[in-house]
């Protein structure tokens, strides 16, 4: 075979070997992409106390994780608010605040959660979440409320408010449960109020005749969701609770 000829054979094998080398560096990073974007979704659940620590928080931490597994969301656990910076939080799809209390952010933390929630963020307030940052009225806002006192733990009716809610869907109206029964001094003015409780079912309420105990908001460019609920052990093996719980979640991470 003529030089020139070899020249040519030799040209298009090494373009074809050119081609797939391209291929297989291209189908390398297609792998690698993959997990990125088929990975679960992971939630945060944030339980620090400056104040009362409710026993019931090991038991929700495992309630919620079990959810996670048969829902399809991971989830992790801190008690350190130094975890909310904004290279932190970007990667969580919710942040559920599990009954933490008093002063628990310094100003950084503050900005990474304006932050997160400026920027689509979710989340997720349960029980002691409205007994928290007081002097903070941008927290309060964003939770939908600030408690003010509560009555000895007891049975009451809960009045079903928005039937077609999926956080509301199912359950019983009225529904009796018993719980640990927040008042509340503030209520933000634009929540969207799921459920409220019934005070002539049960003694010691002091907001009256409209006393919400869950609502949602979006919010600032984010999603809210707060249920009063959540102070015993056995709400936690509520199946009607945590039906309620799980949807309120999956609002905050965005799905419809």
């Amino acid at each position: 075979m003529k030089r020139s000829a070899l020249s040519k054979v030799w040209g298009g094998l090494g373009i074809l070997l050119l081609c797939l080398t391209i291929a297989t560096v291209n189908s390398s990073f297609v792998t690698h992409r993959w997990p990125e974007r088929f990975a679960k979704p992971t939630v945060l659940i944030f339980c620090k106390t400056n104040g009362y620590h409710h026993a019931s928080i090991t038991t929700g931490i495992a309630a919620i994780t079990k959810l996670g597994q048969e829902n399809g969301f991971a989830v992790d656990t801190t008690a350190d608010s130094t975890w909310f910076r904004k290279k932190i939080l970007k990667k969580y799809a919710a942040l559920i605040f599990l009954s933490p209390t008093g002063t628990v952010f310094g100003p950084e933390e503050e900005e990474a959660l304006k932050d997160y929630i400026h920027h689509g963020g979710g989340f997720v307030g349960i029980h002691a979440a409205a007994d928290c940052e007081y002097n903070w009225q941008w927290y309060g806002d964003l939770v939908g409320g600030y408690f003010k006192s509560h009555p000895k733990q007891q049975e009451a009716k809960f009045i079903i408010v928005d039937k077609n809610n999926p956080a509301t869907q199912g359950l019983p109206d009225p529904w009796t449960h018993f719980d640990e029964l927040y008042n509340y001094k503030y209520y933000a003015p634009d929540i969207k109020v799921l459920i409220k409780v019934d005070e002539t079912s049960y003694t010691g309420g002091a907001n009256g005749d409209n006393h919400p105990m869950a609502w949602y908001h979006d919010f600032e460019g984010g999603r809210s969701f707060y249920t009063a609920l959540g102070h015993t052990d056995a709400s936690w093996s509520d199946p009607l609770f945590l039906h309620h719980l799980l949807a309120g979640i999956q609002y905050a991470m965005g799905k419809k």
